[in-house]
């Protein structure tokens, strides 16, 4: 699901750059976009047709898998991060390896994106704390289209679980 979210992503970049670049009469050129930006333009430049509708193919299989698995289910419970919220800067690009911050996006949130891909309604809602007070997410997926669930969900947990008045202390 990785390889054919980057191919999408990549290709989205690329065409909006061109499309931009055929508006303005400008060419691209690095100089003009961040690095990451720049990156995905010219992953998105070298990626054939067939990779483009590979990906969605791809894709578009996970999104009805997901559907069927929602036949059976009204929510789906996972954690919403993989690890602890990072400090500022831990997604930066550096000058050697510009998409470095996907990939470790991807690491951190690697429960997240399949709701993305398959537009399911998803939320994140505060349920513990750790040492600092800061809020570790559990995330709540319903199926396509079904967001009263998650509203009802959130609902009842800050009843139970209140967390409007809950600050980090630092």
């Amino acid at each position: 699901m990785s390889q054919a979210f980057i191919t999408l992503w990549s290709a989205g970049v690329a065409w909006c750059i061109e499309d931009w670049a055929r508006r303005s009469g400008q060419t691209p050129s690095a100089d003009r976009f961040e690095a990451l930006t720049w990156a995905l333009y010219e992953m998105g430049t070298r990626r054939r047709a067939a990779d483009y509708l590979l990906a969605v193919q791809d894709l578009q299989r996970v999104s009805r898998q997901v559907a069927r698995f929602f036949r059976g289910y009204d929510v789906w419970l996972s954690p919403t991060l993989a690890e602890p919220p990072l400090p500022l800067g831990s997604f930066d690009p550096t000058p050697a390896n510009p998409i470095q911050g996907i990939f470790r996006a991807a690491q951190f949130v690697p429960l997240t994106p399949i709701f993305n891909v398959t537009g399911q309604p998803a939320m994140s809602v505060p349920l513990s704390w750790n040492h600092d007070n800061v809020p570790i997410g559990v995330q709540f997926a319903a199926r396509f289209g079904d967001e009263a669930t998650l509203f009802r969900l959130a609902a009842q947990l800050e009843q139970a679980c209140p967390w409007a008045d809950r600050w980090p202390a630092f």
